[in-house]
Order: structure tokens, then C-alpha cells, then sequence
């Protein structure tokens, strides 16, 4: 895709944006704004309390007591809900657009759809396709828009204007009186970084809406270079896909993937801002319900756990713990030593093993068949002693006839019946000695027992581990209760598909016990909505079908309704009932800075979307995780081979053209095949390199810091800065600036000045970058240079580049 112009015509007797325009004239569009929204906002206020009081006087009052009105009820009441959260979520720019068409037609554009009291439009919802031309109206291609107006407010107030004109001819003459202009894109990108991805949803432009309203089925591939807004495009592509296809994604929600928690929490107020609160937000670490992994391997060992004979390690992990006794298996018990011979524990273990089901499941049939042939060795065993006095008897002096007539009788009869024999495997089961040998030959795991036992044993590691090198098998073993790391949460998602969920016995029971209460109350639930009012006297057969169709589709409320009964009166989202089941599916999964995830993460995320129904966004060029993709292919093709689209973004907004230009030299060395994005702004001073000798860093970086701070700040809080340092002297930036936030916490981006790694900056943004010791990133890892350009390319304003020596190669512009 080639570079388009993206700055809008200016508008008449303006030289740059609204300082130039009459104050009478800002002052009257003003006032003209202002009670529109008003109007907008009194509106969302009076659907608010209509949605309050509807919860209020909800599940609690009326309409009887049988199943149906209760069903009823509910369904009310969880839709009031749901209407109230979804107007809480859009109090921040409630309305943030205007569209004049040429011919006089105008439509205000927000978050949310709102009409007035006649049912008139007063807000059209920046998803519907009556708003799609406030984002793809461009000077060269403005289709039939006359005029595009951004709003920015300040609360509920009306703060300041900017106009975009396409047809001046097209306005009435008092629209043209008031026409206000400024670029809205790069003044929003001129501000100050608040620590939040910034309210851009007026700033999409054409190659982001096309990635936004892009098909909802098969694999999109979004491909960006820094600052070209494939984030926003994909974080508002749930959005969109969520009010569009809303039958089909409501339920299984959309999961959005990221690379670490700042950056998760840099994104987490755009979708609830857009109304949309079934949408789970995950790092790689927290896939895996009950970890929140956070800790890093080092480059050589996340290579190795990232790979895909990895996969074969937890198989061959799992199998070692199906075992037999080396000879037969002998047990102490009642008395008795029980044994059954080697070969037959080998068939048992076989036939456990060819049943289609994971280990815990497969465990069932060892331990019960195991159990049968103790059971029936102990039963053998008590008729050999039960036989002798009669053998006694014969020696002496002969079996009476009765008896040797009743010994033949019975001589075909099994030695237990079926009830005889299910006593006696749970007799033999409650005995502790038979159990731990069970146990040992083929254990109940969980996915942290089975990795932990294995990192923690060589032994087992050399056993099962025969793909691998031995120095490859010693990246993996660390001690007993070492924290899990981000490339462990694939692994332990990989041994839960193939352990399946432990079946203790009380687990077991309570499960049952709900599934059969809730089947219960789904065939109630069926009935009831089936047979009410559908085959009632007088309805027509078009009525009657329509009915059955109404039914069906209420049944699934009617589930949602018993299970909310049983999540202890918790009005659980989607999101939050997703977060807490491995297997859940997912309608749809959006994976950003996408190049970062391993093979292994990638196989634990196509887990979760088995429609393959995801974007993919992300930037090849940036991949600074050793175990990270070197092309969409690698990735993708094993999953959805040649079905998968690529888009590709090629303007760049954020970042300005004199910093861009030391990006491109690093790119062109560490990614010679991709093209940079071509920055849209030319503002802003030369990026600058600094010597400073590492025992002068403690006084000359606080100097520098201070510095940025001064030149990017406006009095007003906003603004940050970020010192980005190698490993190396990573230690030595935290001592020369005492007290500042370090690393990826949520904490650090409300922090004016954080320190970062490169890893950690990544998918952020800043406006004042400080790069320390750049031919130490360079080196320290195997894709440095990946990492320096991610690193040069976090500034929207002002970058600084702090050597000691001279700087690498890849920064020759600087030089």
C-alpha cells in the first residue's frame, strides 16, 4: 500500500489551525457545539436512570413465582445491566465528531448511538455505517462529506474545535463562518503523553478503518511499523466487530493478547470507553488460569522452551509417569502379598494408553483394572487357603460324596460376582499401601506438578529429553519452587491439554452434582419457553414458527439465567468467566506485538480461537524475543496454511520525521526487507547523541533528564519520559536517578520519568526518549539490533542518545 496524504485541506484565511480563526467566530461555533451536547449528554443522563431504575425494581417484584416469570425477570433485570454499564462506559468523549454532507444533512458522531425523545437521531455510534465517512473521507477521496469537525471535550464541556473542509462550497454560508482548522491527528499527537493510550478514536484514518472493518472470519494479519497506529486499529476492530456480528461474538467474547502488564494497562480504558466490556485483556503469562507469569528466561533458554520440541518434551514428560513395575507388582495387603505379573500391568498401561483422553482420564482405567487384577489375585489366594482342610480331608481319609458332588457344581462358578468384585477393588482402594503403589506406577498431576518435578530432576530431564543437547537440557532444570516465567505458561497450557483436569473425588462429585442440576433445569427451560403461548388456539402457522424461533433463542438466556443461579449471585461477564476457564473458546482473538510470541505461545493461543478467527498485528522488523517469529509464515501457515490476509500500514503518525530518519538507518541493517513507515510530521528538533563516560552518568543523566522534562512539559501533569538502557547499565541508570519507576508496572506509566529495558518499552510511547548505552542493546542479545530500533522508536518529540564509546554502526545518522 503506498503513502497517502493525510493532512486536510486548510481552511480559508488560516495559516495554522484555530489561532488564526476570528475569535467571534470560534467563540460562535463554540456556543453552536456546546448545546449539542449538552443535549447529548442530558440524554445519556435521563437513559441512565431509566436503566437504574429497571435494576432496582428488577428480579424482586412481580409477576409470580414459577419458572418463567423468574426467567423473565432476570432476563430484564441482566439487561438493565448490562444498558448500565454500557452508558457508565461512555461518560469521557461521549461525542467526539460531526459529519456535514454536501446538500445539508449532519450527523454527530460518538461512542454510542442515542436518539431523542421523538426518536429523532442525536447521536450516531461511531461503528454504524452512517459514521464510516468521519473516517475514511480524505482531500483526495471525500466521497459526499463537505466538512469533518473534531470535538474535544474537557468533561461535558466543549473545549476547542478543529475543522477538516473538502468542499467549501458545499457548507452554508453560516457554516462557513465558523470554519475552525487544525489538523486533528497531529494535534493529538502533539500532546502530551498521559500514561494512557490517548482518546484517538477521531483520529483513525482510511488504512485503519479498513483494518477495523475488515471480514470477522479467518486470520488478518496487520503489519506496521512503529507509530503507524495498528494498535488503535485492532483495540477498535474489537469493538466494531463486537457491535457487528453481536449474536456471534457476545457469548464467547474477544480476547485480546499483549505483550506485558504496563502495556496492557496503557490500553485497558479504550474498549470499556467504547462501550464494550466483553473483552478479556491477557499477557502471554496470565493464559494459563492461576499464574501470572512474569519473570523472563534468558535468551538461550527462551529459544529452547519457545520451540516446538518442546511439545514433544511434555508428551514424552506425561508418558514417563505411565509406568510398571520393573518385575511383577507385589502388594502387602490383608496379610496377603498380592501380585500381578509384569506383562499384564504392561497391557493394562496399553490399553489405559490407547483410550483417545487425557492422562487423568486414562488414569481411571489403569487404577480400576489394576485394582480388578489385585482383586482377583487376593480372591484366588483365599480359595487356595480355603481349599486345603478338603485337600487335608482327601489325604486322610476321602471327601464325604456330598461334598465332592457340590465342589464339582460349583467348580465353573467365577470366583466373585459383580457386586463381590466392585467391594472388593474399593475395599482395596482404602487400603494406604495399595494406593501409593498405584500412585507411583501412574499419578494424578497438575500441569505445575508435572513441569516442576521435571525442570527439578536431570535424570528425567536426560530420559525424556532425547531431541535436545545437553547444554540445552541444562537451560532447562532449576530448582524446586523457582517462580514461573512467561515461556513456562505455554508449557503448562500444553501439559493441561494432555493431563485434562485432576479427578479427585470431591472435585468430581460437586461437578456431577452441578450438571446434572443444570441439565435439569435446560430441559425445564425448554419446556416452559417451548409450550407458553405457542400452541395457543388462533395463531397462525407464520406466527407459530415465529414463536419456536423466539423460544430457541431464549433458551440460551434461560441457561444463562441457571448458571448465574449457581455463580453465587455474581453477575459475571464474558471476560471474566473466559479468564477463569483454559478452555474456553473464543468468538474472536486479537494477539498485538504479535512477532514477540514463541511457537509454543502461538499453539497455546490457537487453543483458544478453534474458529481461527483472529488479527494479528505487529511489526516483524521490532521482533526482540530470541524465540519470536522472523516472518508471519512461520507462525501462521502451520495452523491456517495460505489462508491468511496481510495488511500492511505505511503511514507513519506518531513518530517525527528527524527521529524516523535514525530508525530507517537501524532497520535498514537488522531488516533489510522492510520498508519504513513514512512519517507524516516534520516538527520537532534533530534526535541528539550525548558522550557521557560511565562515572560521569550519576550527574550528567539527572542533568539530561531534567532537561526533557523542561522542554515536553505544559504545566498541566501531562508529558513523561522514558530512560531506556541496555542491561548493562541498567543498574547504573537506577542509582543516578534515585526514586524513579522501574520496569513494566501499571505504577510506572502514571510516573512522569520511568526506566525501562527495551523489551519492556515495547507497543509504548513517550514524549522524550533518552537511549542509554546503545551499542551495549546491540550486543547483548541475539536480536539487539531489533531491540535499538524499538528503542529509538518509543519518542513522539524529542529523542536523546547517551554513548560512552562510539556509537554502532547502526546509528550512523547520529554520528
Amino acid at each position: 500500500m503506498g503513502v497517502r496524504q493525510v493532512k486536510p485541506v486548510p481552511a480559508p484565511d488560516a495559516t495554522d489551525g484555530a489561532a488564526a480563526v476570528p475569535n467571534d467566530a470560534r467563540e460562535a461555533a463554540l456556543r453552536t457545539e456546546q448545546e449539542r451536547v449538552t443535549r447529548i449528554y442530558a440524554r445519556l443522563d435521563a437513559e441512565r436512570a431509566a436503566a437504574e431504575t429497571a435494576l432496582r425494581s428488577g428480579p424482586a417484584k412481580g409477576g409470580g413465582g414459577g419458572f418463567q416469570a423468574t426467567f423473565e425477570r432476570e432476563v430484564n433485570t441482566d439487561e438493565a445491566a448490562r444498558r448500565l454499564a454500557h452508558l457508565s462506559g461512555v461518560e469521557r468523549a461521549l461525542c467526539f465528531g460531526r459529519i456535514d454532507h454536501r446538500g445539508g444533512d449532519t450527523f454527530y458522531v460518538g461512542r454510542i448511538g442515542l436518539r431523542d425523545e421523538h426518536r429523532e437521531p442525536l447521536l450516531i455510534d461511531w461503528r454504524a455505517t452512517a459514521a464510516r465517512p468521519f473516517y475514511t473521507a480524505t482531500p483526495s477521496s471525500p466521497g459526499t462529506l463537505a466538512r469533518r469537525r473534531h470535538l474535544h471535550l474537557r468533561d461535558r464541556a466543549v473545549a476547542r474545535i478543529d475543522d477538516e473542509v473538502f468542499d467549501l462550497e458545499g457548507l452554508s454560508a453560516d457554516d462557513r463562518s465558523t470554519i475552525v482548522g487544525e489538523a486533528a491527528l497531529l494535534a493529538t499527537l502533539r500532546r502530551g503523553r498521559t500514561g494512557r493510550m490517548g482518546d484517538v478514536v477521531a483520529t483513525i484514518q482510511e488504512e485503519q478503518d479498513q483494518v477495523i472493518r475488515s471480514a470477522l472470519q479467518g486470520v488478518l494479519v496487520v503489519q506496521g511499523g512503529p507509530g503507524t497506529g495498528k494498535t488503535v486499529a485492532a483495540l477498535h476492530r474489537a469493538a466494531f466487530l463486537l457491535y457487528t456480528h453481536r449474536e456471534v461474538l457476545e457469548r464467547r467474547g474477544v480476547l485480546v493478547v499483549g505483550p506485558n502488564a504496563t502495556f496492557m494497562r496503557y490500553i485497558e480504558q479504550v474498549l470499556p470507553g467504547l462501550g464494550e466490556t466483553d473483552v478479556a485483556l491477557a499477557t502471554v503469562g496470565e493464559l494459563f488460569p492461576g499464574v501470572r507469569a512474569t519473570a523472563v528466561e534468558t535468551p538461550e533458554a527462551a529459544v529452547v522452551k519457545g520451540g516446538l520440541r518442546m511439545a514433544g518434551l511434555v508428551e514424552s514428560a506425561v508418558l514417563d509417569r505411565q509406568r510398571v513395575p520393573d518385575g511383577d507388582l507385589e502388594v502387602e495387603a490383608d496379610g496377603l502379598t498380592l501380585r500381578v505379573e509384569h506383562a499384564a500391568c504392561a497391557k493394562i498401561r496399553d490399553r489405559a494408553r490407547a483410550l483417545r483422553a487425557p492422562h487423568n482420564l486414562q488414569r481411571r482405567v489403569f487404577v480400576h483394572e489394576l485394582l480388578e487384577a489385585l482383586a482377583t489375585d487376593r480372591a484366588e489366594q483365599y480359595e487356595r487357603i480355603s481349599d486345603e482342610p478338603l485337600e487335608q480331608m482327601a489325604r486322610e481319609g476321602g471327601i464325604p460324596s456330598w461334598l465332592r458332588e457340590l465342589m464339582e457344581e460349583s467348580a465353573g462358578d467365577p470366583l466373585m460376582d459383580e457386586t463381590d468384585l466392585r467391594l472388593a477393588k474399593q475395599e482395596l482402594w482404602q487400603d494406604p499401601r495399595v494406593r501409593a503403589e498405584i500412585d507411583a506406577l501412574w499419578p494424578e498431576l497438575t500441569p505445575q506438578q508435572l513441569l516442576a518435578e521435571l525442570f527439578d530432576d536431570p535424570d528425567t530431564l536426560r530420559r525424556v529429553g532425547s531431541l535436545f543437547t545437553p547444554e540445552e537440557l541444562g537451560l532447562l532444570y532449576r530448582p524446586a519452587g523457582s517462580p514461573w516465567t512467561v515461556s513456562d505458561v505455554p508449557l503448562l497450557d500444553e501439559a493441561a491439554e494432555l493431563l485434562g483436569a485432576p479427578e479427585n473425588s470431591a472435585e468430581r462429585a460437586h461437578r456431577r452434582a452441578v450438571e446434572r442440576e443444570r441439565a435439569a433445569e435446560e430441559l425445564y427451560a425448554r419446556e416452559v419457553i417451548e409450550t407458553s403461548g405457542i400452541e395457543q388456539v388462533g395463531l397462525s402457522e407464520i406466527d407459530r414458527v415465529n414463536a419456536r424461533e423466539l423460544a430457541e433463542r431464549h433458551v440460551e438466556d434461560a441457561l444463562d439465567l441457571a448458571e448465574r443461579q449457581h455463580d453465587d449471585g455474581l453477575r459475571l461477564t464474558t471476560a471474566q468467566r473466559a479468564a477463569s476457564d483454559r478452555e474456553w473458546a473464543y468468538g474472536h482473538v486479537i494477539v498485538d506485538e504479535a512477532q514477540e510470541l514463541s511457537e509454543m505461545a502461538w499453539r497455546a493461543v490457537m487453543r483458544r480461537v478453534p474458529t481461527r478467527s483472529l488479527t494479528v498485528v505487529g511489526d516483524i522488523a521490532q521482533t526482540g524475543s530470541a524465540a519470536g517469529a522472523r516472518s508471519w509464515g512461520q507462525m501462521l501457515d502451520r495452523y491456517v496454511p495460505g489462508r491468511w490476509r496481510e495488511q500492511r500500514l505505511m503511514v507513519n503518525y506518531r513518530t517525527p520525521a528527524a527521529i524516523m530518519k535514525v530508525a530507517a538507518d537501524v532497520l535498514a541493517v537488522v531488516a533489510p526487507d522492510q520498508t519504513p513507515p513514512e512519517p507524516v510530521r516534520d516538527d520537532g528538533p534533530p534526535p541528539l547523541a550525548v558522550r557521557v563516560a560511565p562515572d560521569d552518568l550519576a550527574t550528567r543523566l539527572p542533568e539530561l533528564v531534567a532537561a526533557e522534562s523542561a522542554e515536553i512539559g505544559d504545566g498541566s501533569g501531562a508529558g513523561r519520559v522514558a530512560v531506556i538502557a541496555s542491561g548493562a547499565r541498567h543498574g547504573a541508570v537506577l542509582a543516578a536517578l534515585p526514586g524513579t519507576e522501574a520496569g513494566a508496572t501499571p505504577e510506572a506509566l502514571d510516573a512522569p520519568v520511568v526506566v525501562l529495558t527495551a523489551e519492556e518499552a515495547k507497543g509504548l510511547e513517550f514524549d522524550a526518549v533518552l537511549v542509554v548505552d546503545p551499542a551495549g542493546i546491540v550486543t547483548e542479545s541475539p536480536r539487539g539490533g531489533q531491540d535499538l530500533y524499538v528503542a529509538v522508536t518509543r519518542a513522539t518529540r524529542r529523542l536523546t542518545v547517551i554513548h560512552d564509546n562510539d556509537l554502532p554502526d547502526l546509528l550512523s545518522t547520529l554520528r
